[in-house]
């Protein structure tokens, strides 16, 4: 094990895990301590073992909150979304698991397809600072984007406005589809939401050291075994790196 990478990735000698509460197939309860529960906890939990230091476990409302915290030594490393815009500050690895984005339409809907979503007068509500949010941001040229702080709030926002779309991962859209008739999910998905882990740009070697422990986690079936001990529906192991 390398020690330069212990030293970046624990230098308090306590492995700070920076977790997303929002992510409700990542994160799917809470102990009897508080703690959160789930895939992203169990890996940074494994990452600690590996590295030979204790778990903290420091918790964030949104990944965006998690992300802007990056460098000023809150968190030693973070388990979010690997999108462009944090990779300018984060090195990520490769993705550990995958969770398709796609839309929901409402009854009567005219738009039966992804490739329909992106015209003119289609309004799309969205989870602000989502890492769907951050691809749609970057890829919808002419539907209007109405950006929205947390999941619930772009339902209500979505129902409540009349909206065309409600983008979302498969697995949440799942649930809201049961809270009102008609409602319909598009077959395939826009992006996949790769859910990595990263450390801050200048640990060299603690980056090269998480990136090695995804593949090896991967190919071992840890992260299959870790999706399945949480009963996790809508999760898949991402590909080899």
């Amino acid at each position: 094990m390398n020690d330069k990478a212990k030293a970046e990735l624990a230098p308090t000698g306590v492995l700070r895990a920076g977790i997303n509460l929002s992510n409700f197939l990542l994160v799917t309860g809470r102990s009897a301590a508080g703690d959160p529960e789930g895939v992203a906890p169990d890996m940074a939990r494994a990452i600690a073992a590996e590295l030979g230091v204790p778990v903290k476990y420091v918790p964030f409302k949104t990944p965006g909150e998690l992300g802007d915290q990056v460098g000023n030594n809150v968190w030693d490393i973070g388990l979010i979304g690997a999108e462009p815009q944090r990779a300018e500050k984060i090195a990520f690895s490769a993705a550990y698991v995958e969770i398709e984005a796609t839309y929901m339409v409402p009854a009567g809907s005219a738009i039966k397809s992804i490739a329909e979503v992106d015209r003119k007068g289609v309004r799309i509500a969205v989870s602000a600072r989502s890492a769907y949010d951050l691809w749609l941001v970057n890829n919808i040229r002419n539907a209007t984007l109405v950006q929205v702080s947390g999941l619930d709030a772009a339902f209500q926002k979505f129902m409540t406005d009349k909206l065309e779309v409600l983008a979302g991962l498969r697995p949440g859209l799942l649930k809201d589809v049961e809270k009102a008739p008609g409602l319909k999910i598009l077959d395939g998905k826009f992006t996949a939401v790769q859910q990595a882990v990263g450390t801050a740009k200048p640990n060299l070697a603690g980056a090269a050291f998480l990136a090695a422990f995804v593949e090896k986690a991967k190919k071992s079936g840890l992260v299959a075994e870790l999706i399945e001990r949480h009963k996790v529906k809508g999760l898949s192991v991402a590909p080899p790196a």
